[in-house]
């Protein structure tokens, strides 16, 4: 199964009788899938379709559809209300009499309000009918397209987190073999230590600064964080090779291994080793912010 981003864009066209309309579809980036349909007044129930398919085929994400619908065959009529012409007709006759002003003209007449009437044609419940089962198809054509962007993403996300794999992988080979983690050299550095400490002062007991030389030697040791590091890296593969929607289970392995690399810098007595923890720590963190974008 293959990769999917969560961030992708989407349109279809659509045709009907006298109808015309477009779906717009967008995603982003979310912790759950939340689909968010915007229609036209009276074609609302055209929303239970369009969110119970987003919800059969996307598991994550927050999906923006919009749909626009234009009427192309408006068919409207207009026509003169005789009895309200007929009454202005009459008040300005009534006036013309009484006060020094211009004849009405017709154009005058004409834009008084409720003398000229706009009918808009009858709604067909047979056209309505064939026109929302056309944008229920044209929003499947338009969820198809957005799948197959998501999914082009994903394979991009899924090369870019495939590298971080293997630069992790690399550089915690590269901590392995660093020689200040060896445990000789551990308590070489701990010996001399405890050696200044010994020639700063005689109340110190060298048997007891020995014992601790060694419990410090052994609590300084980064062999486990070292072998789970490895550990979460198999993981990682595994769930990049299956595909499907492992973004959760990713963004949690992310998290286990920014720990195990934390644990390592704090316990580590060694500048090489150390460095090496820095630079562990910049690509999990790059690894996390992919991860983010996966569903």
């Amino acid at each position: 199964m293959a990769l999917s981003s969560m961030t992708g864009f989407a349109r279809s066209h659509g045709a009907s009788g006298p109808y015309s309309f477009e779906w717009e579809l967008k995603s982003v980036n979310a912790k759950g899938l939340d689909v968010r349909v915007r229609l036209p007044q009276g074609w609302d129930e055209v929303e239970a379709f369009a969110k119970k398919r987003a919800t059969e085929v996307l598991s994550r994400g927050t999906v923006y559809a919009n749909l626009t619908v234009k009427r192309t065959e408006t068919g409207a009529s207009v026509r003169i209300n005789e009895e309200v012409l007929a009454a202005v007709v009459k008040m300005a006759s009534s006036l013309a009499g009484r006060i020094d002003a211009v004849a009405p003209s017709i154009d005058g007449l004409l834009s008084i309000k409720g003398v000229i009437e706009v009918a808009e044609p009858e709604s067909d419940e047979a056209e309505d009918k064939a026109a929302k089962e056309a944008a229920t198809a044209a929003f499947e054509t338009a969820l198809t397209h957005l799948i197959e962007m998501r999914r082009r993403e994903g394979d991009t996300l899924g090369q870019i987190l495939n590298q971080r794999v293997d630069e992790i992988e690399a550089l915690a080979k590269k901590a392995e073999a660093s020689p200040g983690r060896k445990p000789e050299a551990v308590k070489a550095r701990l010996a001399e230590q405890v050696a200044a400490l010994l020639d700063t002062s005689d109340r110190f007991d060298p048997d007891r600064l020995a014992q601790e030389a060694l419990l410090i030697a052994a609590k300084a040791d980064v062999r486990e964080e070292l072998d789970r590091i490895a550990s979460h890296i198999a993981q990682a593969r595994e769930m990049l090779g299956k595909g499907g929607p492992v973004g959760r289970r990713l963004d949690f392995l992310a998290q286990e291994f920014h720990r195990e690399v934390n644990t390592t810098c704090s316990k580590s007595n060694d500048i090489e080793l150390t460095n090496i923890g820095l630079e562990l720590k910049t690509v999990v963190e790059q690894f996390r912010e992919q991860v983010q974008n996966l569903e």
